[in-house]
């Protein structure tokens, strides 16, 4: 049985003592009187006889009423408990422990989604603090973590930030630290985002090489806008063994769709704009098509900036995405959709998404078309080397999206 006492110091209460013996071993447990009433410290009294009770007996789990009033109770007299062995106190994680543990059991990331990580959790930690306890993470708080994005990012990049933290609280149920995941229910959003598209025409292309400052970054420049190459991704790993001149084509690896079982690289025709480049830097003896960058960080944009200045351009806003996308469209307008999803290197739905436009020409056509009285319009029109299906391309369900 448990004794309760006080402590009096000049005839005032100073505080009250919970004590019981353990064999030969007395235990207390002292709370002040400042913080703590005598009712508190009765209830408390009681509490530790039924955990002395439990204990003896060999019970894990104690009464619903007794685990509700220990959940319930005051760190300080729940630390007391824990301290006495009368009490398990599961250590709470942090949102750091979170992020750092998360972090450290993912090692298939590559370095582009590590940095992504990297820039989502410091935007993470201006909401929420490392030690905040994840159980903190709530739903309304994301929500206002999100307006708080919208503010600062266009949405396709908030999309982003949003789904990178969804991976981190789904790892954080499979693993047992979250019963569920707060982030239930919020839409992340859509990663479309057509705004700063801009068509890089042959004419633009023929300045741009115009202004380069070597061969090197014409062959660059070439195989972004006539290749169609993510860059710096796949440009970086092209290696001259990987141009067959022979075929009239070269190997591309692609890190961002390997993930998707046959799509880890693609075979591109050697377009005669991107050939005659690729024969002057050929000259050059080396195992990489692009040597220079090797072993750098690939920035690519601020010297690109210069060239495109250079040719009277001005700044060219998402300048590879942008020459990829040119090439997407000239592709699928020439050969169709089949041949340009598999000479680009997606699919249809990403296609159609991401980088179909219509051009001038397209408006033109249709007006000579209704103009000259209809004709048959479910006919592809008729190209040198072939009719193709300029039809906008079709969306497929389930298809990944890169």
């Amino acid at each position: 049985m448990a004794t309760l006492t006080t402590d009096r110091r000049s005839g005032k209460v100073a505080g009250y003592n919970i004590q019981w013996h353990e064999g030969k071993k007395r235990r207390t447990i002292h709370l002040g009187s400042r913080r703590f009433s005598r009712k508190t410290a009765e209830r408390l009294k009681e509490i530790v006889e039924r955990l002395l009770y439990y204990r003896r007996n060999g019970t894990a789990v104690p009464d619903k009423s007794t685990e509700l009033w220990l959940q319930n109770a005051h760190e300080e007299i729940r630390a007391k408990l824990a301290k006495a062995g009368l009490l398990v106190i599961e250590e709470q994680k942090t949102c750091q422990q979170l992020w750092d543990t998360f972090m450290k059991h993912k090692t298939d990331l590559k370095p582009s989604s590590i940095t992504g990580y990297r820039n989502c959790r410091l935007l993470f930690f201006e909401v929420f603090l490392p030690t905040d306890h994840i159980e903190q993470i709530t739903s309304d708080r994301l929500l206002q973590w999100k307006a708080t994005l919208l503010t600062k990012f266009a949405p396709a990049s908030v999309t982003l930030y949003l789904t990178l933290v969804k991976s981190v609280m789904n790892w954080a149920v499979s693993h047992e630290w979250l019963p569920k995941s707060p982030m239930k229910g919020i839409t992340s959003g859509n990663f479309v985002n057509r705004n700063n598209d801009r068509t890089i025409t042959m004419e633009e292309f023929a300045k741009l090489l115009d202004s380069c400052p070597n061969q090197e970054w014409r062959t660059i420049i070439a195989l972004a806008r006539i290749g169609g190459l993510r860059c710096p991704s796949e440009l970086q790993q092209l290696r001259w063994s990987d141009v067959h001149w022979d075929q009239n084509r070269f190997l591309v690896r692609s890190p961002k769709t390997e993930r998707h079982a046959g799509r880890g690289e693609r075979t591109v025709p050697l377009f005669p704009e991107l050939l005659a480049e690729l024969k002057k830097q050929f000259l050059i003896d080396s195992e990489f098509v692009i040597q220079s960058f090797q072993g750098t960080k690939w920035n690519l944009t601020s010297p690109f900036q210069k060239i495109s200045r250079r040719a009277g351009l001005g700044t060219i806003v998402r300048p590879f995405d942008n020459m990829r996308m040119s090439r997407s469209n000239e592709v699928f307008r020439l050969f169709g959709s089949q041949k340009e999803n598999a000479w680009i290197g997606h699919t249809e739905r990403v296609m159609s998404d991401h980088y179909f436009k219509l051009m001038d020409d397209d408006f033109t056509e249709a007006a000579q078309v209704l103009a000259g009285g209809g004709g048959n319009r479910s006919s592809p029109r008729s190209i040198s080397g072939g009719g193709v299906n300029e039809s906008r391309p079709l969306r497929r369900q389930n298809e990944p999206v890169e």
